[in-house]
């Protein structure tokens, strides 16, 4: 059942979602202030940061990370609700809090005074993830919503020494603050960006816009489209859960 995890009003309610193949069906149910996955935490000495842990945990096994950054007036806390969605064996999970006060949580800001503090936010969180569990260095990818997805591909290209990709779920690709000026560096760093057909706030025209740019770029894109509202549904985070172990286990990245 493809359910919206985190609807527009960025309440985590469960409403409407689903894949763009095939027939889906809807169930509607709430998860908000159920009970948190085992081997979840919050560390606030860290920059305020929650962690993920897979279940059967083997500190023997290099993981993947999977960097969650929140949509508007999100925050760290919805982890634990999110990476069950995408795998509750295949990665470790790691989403640091946004840079800007929004509504009863937070934002990532894409002012120029907060593009800085955003990456270093998502570099920290990195090194707590990679101190507290076994991480593959070349395995760390970033996955956001909205806001979130657009600092998730923003940080991607600036660092494409430290992340193996990014996933946006409804995110405009950055514009200002010259995203593209690492782009012979980023040019192979593979993206995922994944929208509703009737998303309110990113159009599918917009969408085939951003997609125009990085393709002009160089960039490898993959592109998703779910029918239905816009909202994050959890065929989403399980198609990004997809996208991420087709790399992992790629014949140059055989899973190990």
């Amino acid at each position: 059942m493809h359910r919206a995890l985190i609807p527009p009003s960025h309440s985590l309610s469960l409403g409407s979602g689903a894949s763009y193949e095939g027939a889906f069906s809807i169930e509607s149910a709430s998860i908000e202030g159920g009970p948190e996955p085992l081997g979840c935490e919050h560390q606030e000495d860290a920059g305020d940061i929650a962690l993920f842990s897979p279940v059967h945990y083997e500190s023997g096994y290099a993981y993947p990370l999977i960097v969650w950054l929140h949509g508007e007036e999100g925050h760290e806390d919805e982890l634990p609700r999110v990476m069950p969605h995408m795998s509750v064996r295949n990665h470790v999970g790691v989403a640091p809090r946004g840079t800007q006060r929004a509504g009863s949580g937070y934002r990532w800001s894409e002012s120029g005074e907060d593009l800085g503090d955003a990456a270093d936010r998502v570099l920290a969180a990195v090194d707590a993830a990679k101190e507290r569990y076994h991480i593959h260095a070349e395995r760390v990818f970033l996955a956001g919503y909205q806001c979130g997805g657009t600092m998730a591909v923003r940080i991607a290209l600036e660092y494409p020494e430290v992340f193996a990709g990014a996933a946006s779920v409804e995110g405009r690709v950055p514009r200002g603050g010259r995203p593209l000026r690492n782009i012979n560096r980023a040019r192979k760093t593979p993206l995922l960006l994944a929208t509703s057909l009737e998303d309110d706030a990113l159009s599918v025209s917009t969408v085939n816009e951003d997609l125009r740019l990085l393709h002009s770029a160089g960039m490898a894109v993959a592109m998703r489209l779910y029918p239905g509202g816009d909202g994050l549904a959890t065929n989403m985070l399980s198609d990004i859960d997809a996208w991420v172990m087709e790399r992992v286990c790629a014949p140059a990245h055989a899973c190990s």
